[in-house]
């Protein structure tokens, strides 16, 4: 039997993961991306990475809850596969913390009703109530700033950054054909049409996000939602897991990366701009990230980044075939939550397989 040769447009967090997972079931993969693998301004790079299927399910439903669980299980033995290749990549899984500064308790108090008539009852107890003691066990740095909060278990965070170098190596390593800076055309059943060349496949696999729309059915349109982060330096706060700081109008979440680096993030705006960030929300991240803890307000912005996430009108990701092509789309803001079960899902699809071979 000849090797099923796999294309596939889009090389962000769903295509490079999937190109990874394809390349070691055996199959031969050609990666086709409009951008070059270290660009920085995507939504895969412009993202907090945060591994928390509970906290999420407040703004989602089951479908999305579902799939973060099954990611879940997967996340450490992909993890574990990866760095006996390409190196360390950061991955914690110690639980969330969610707090409120005095005046915003009623939204924590909102918020924590809502898990507790979501959450399916076998998964209840990973929501513990903390006083202000319990909760500075959790987190030193936040001794005497809060008078409780809670603690969501088992969830967790990696450095995405590491996570989408430590792919490029490996698909690279394992001979895949990479066409870096060539916008695709279009995507239809065996062929990929990309800078006036037509490229032959066994199967064809859209995951461009947003670059899909021009494809997507207008019975069911696909749109960007911009989202932007923060990411600084500071030596004077230690976290060792991500916290979520409750407010009226926004939950700012701050990520805790290697050397002392966090990344913050809180914006979600109905726009297709891909420009700059921009002032209002600077300071808002900002003077949120110094209510936290003052002192945050010695850190070093190291990157201020905006991307637009591909959302679907129900917000949940889908795996779908239309047209003789395969498309993996509307991550939303679900995409390091989601992604490896929809890999795995349609890795399966492709190759009858759980795709777990080795080469």
């Amino acid at each position: 039997m000849s090797t099923l040769h796999i294309g596939i447009a889009g090389a962000g967090l769903a295509g490079r993961t999937l190109a990874w997972r394809l390349l070691r079931a055996g199959c031969r993969v050609s990666l086709f991306d409009a951008r070059s693998r270290d660009d920085l301004a995507t939504a895969s790079m412009t993202a907090a990475a945060m591994l928390s299927p509970l906290a999420e399910l407040a703004v989602s439903d089951d479908v999305v809850f579902a799939l973060g669980q099954r990611s879940m299980q997967l996340w450490p033995q992909w993890i574990a596969e990866i760095e006996e290749r390409a190196g360390k990549v950061y991955f914690r899984r110690e639980g969330t913390l969610v707090v409120a500064h005095t005046p915003d308790q009623s939204s924590l108090e909102h918020f924590t009703r809502l898990l507790h008539h979501k959450l399916p009852e076998a998964c209840r107890a990973q929501v513990q109530t903390l006083d202000g003691a319990a909760l500075a066990r959790y987190e030193p740095a936040l001794a005497g700033r809060f008078g409780g909060g809670l603690f969501l278990e088992g969830e967790g965070q990696l450095a995405n950054d590491q996570w989408m170098a430590a792919l490029a190596t490996e698909i690279d390593r394992l001979g895949a054909r990479w066409h870096e800076g060539k916008a695709v055309d279009r995507v239809e059943e065996q062929r990929i049409l990309c800078a006036g060349e037509v490229h032959a496949f066994d199967v064809t696999v859209d995951t461009r996000g947003v670059g899909s729309k021009p494809q997507w059915p207008l019975e069911s349109p696909l749109r960007g939602v911009r989202g932007e982060v923060l990411t600084v330096e500071c030596q004077g706060v230690t976290l060792r897991r991500p916290v979520r700081l409750m407010h009226p109008r926004y939950q700012l979440y701050v990520a805790p990366r290697p050397d002392h680096r966090f990344v913050v993030g809180a914006t979600e705006l109905e726009s297709e701009d891909t420009g700059p960030v921009t002032l209002r929300s600077t300071l808002e991240l900002g003077s949120a990230l110094y209510s936290l803890h003052p002192a945050f307000g010695e850190a070093r912005v190291l990157r201020l980044a905006a991307a637009l996430r591909p959302a679907l009108d129900d917000h949940r990701p889908v795996v779908v075939r239309r047209a003789g092509v395969w498309h993996l789309n509307g991550l939303y803001r679900h995409g390091y939550l989601c992604a490896p079960a929809l890999v795995d899902e349609l890795a399966r699809q492709l190759l009858g397989t759980s795709a777990e071979k080795v080469t």
